[in-house]
């Protein structure tokens, strides 16, 4: 299988990093292998369509944007 890819997209504020660090708890807690990477070019933020932040995709899916979502809530996410 593949390592799934997570991408953070935003500033790089507060709230950008907890979802970073929700992401990764919730990819340790499913032991499951990803990258993720954290977008902070408003450039490329846009490209993706996404004007709140901060905001996940998972495998080029966007999947939260304008909150932080918990690991709990990221979980069922990276499963499908």
């Amino acid at each position: 299988m593949n390592a799934i890819e997570i991408e953070i997209l935003g500033s790089g504020c507060k709230k950008c990093q907890q979802l970073e660090a929700n992401a990764k708890e919730a990819v340790a807690n499913l032991n499951l292998t990803a990258v993720v990477l954290h977008i902070t070019d408003p450039i490329e933020i846009a490209k993706r369509g996404v004007m709140s932040t901060p905001a996940m995709t998972i495998n080029g899916k966007l999947v939260s944007k304008g909150h932080v979502i918990s690991p709990e809530q990221i979980q069922p996410l990276l499963q499908r």
